[in-house]
C-alpha cells in the first residue's frame, strides 16, 4: 500500500529582479510596470512512492530542492503541477519551533503548537507530563520562551511533535537538536516511531544516519530525482559524487 504517491511534481517560483526594499517601493513599481520577474524551478517533474511503514531517506546539496518537496507534501506549499496523494495522518518536523509565541511560557506553548499539530486539548493533558519529561525542562517550563536557548526551543518542539505515532511522519535535519544526550534520545524516539509502522520522509546532510535509518533513498541534483534505490547504494553513489 502507497502512504506517499507523488506524481510529475512541478515547483516553480517568480522571482523579481528588481532591488526592492520595501512595500512602498514594491507598489510603486508595479503600479508603473516596472517589475520584472524570473522563473525559479525548485523541482522539477518528481515522481515516487513510500509504502507503508518504509522509511525512505531524501539526499542532495543545499538548493536541491529536499525542503520544498517535504513543504509540498505536509500541505504548506501548493505544488505548480503535479499531484500528492497521502494514505493517512501527516506530523510535519520541518522548522522545530515554527508557530511558538516567544511571550508564552513553554508550558502555554506546549497547548499553542499541540493545537496547530491538529491535538485536542484533552490530549494535550494527558501528555502534558510526558513531553516535559521528555524535552528535560521541568525548571524551565514555566519561563518565557524568549530567554530559551535555540536548542532548548529545539527540545520542547521535538517532545510535542513526536508525542503521537503519526501515520506519516516528515522528518527535516532535526536529529542535531539539543547535545549529545538528547540528540541520541531523540534517535531512539525516531527509531520507536519507524518501527511502529509509521512511513517516514527523512532529510538530513549525515550519510551515516540516512544508511542507518532508511530503507531506501532519493537522490535529487538539480531539482530532479537522480537515483532513488537501497539506501547503502544510493549514498554510496553520493559519496562518491564528491570526490
Amino acid at each position: 500500500m502507497d502512504m506517499v504517491n507523488v506524481k510529475h511534481v512541478t515547483m516553480n517560483f517568480r522571482i523579481t529582479n528588481d532591488k526592492i526594499t520595501s512595500l512602498k517601493e514594491y507598489v510603486v513599481a508595479r503600479m508603473e510596470h516596472r517589475l520584472q520577474y524570473k522563473e525559479f524551478s525548485a523541482l522539477d517533474d518528481i515522481s515516487f512512492q513510500v509504502k507503508k511503514g518504509e522509511v525512505l531517506g531524501i539526499i542532495g546539496k543545499n538548493g536541491a530542492g529536499k525542503s520544498t518537496l517535504l513543504k509540498i507534501i505536509a500541505g504548506v506549499l501548493k505544488p505548480t503541477a503535479g499531484t500528492i496523494t497521502l494514505g493517512g495522518n501527516v506530523v510535519p518536523m520541518l522548522e522545530l519551533g515554527s508557530g511558538f509565541d516567544p511571550d508564552l511560557s513553554g508550558s502555554e506553548n506546549i497547548y499553542l503548537n499541540g493545537a496547530i499539530l491538529g491535538y485536542d486539548k484533552q490530549f494535550l493533558e494527558e501528555k502534558y507530563e510526558e513531553i516535559v519529561r521528555f524535552s528535560e525542562l521541568e525548571e524551565f517550563i514555566s519561563m518565557a520562551i524568549r530567554n530559551y536557548s535555540s536548542g532548548m526551543l529545539m527540545r520542547l518542539a521535538f517532545s510535542i511533535a513526536t508525542v503521537v505515532e503519526p501515520e506519516i511522519l516528515i522528518v527535516d535535519e532535526i536529529l542535531s537538536v539539543g547535545d549529545e544526550g538528547f540528540q541520541a534520545k531523540s534517535r531512539e524516539r525516531m527509531r520507536e516511531l519507524m518501527g511502529g509502522g509509521t512511513t517516514v520522509l527523512f532529510v538530513s546532510h549525515s550519510m551515516e544516519q540516512v544508511e542507518e535509518m532508511c530503507d531506501r533513498v532519493m537522490w535529487l541534483d538539480e531539482h530532479k530525482v537522480r537515483m532513488i534505490g537501497p539506501a547503502r547504494e544510493v549514498c554510496g553513489e553520493y559519496g562518491k559524487y564528491w570526490k
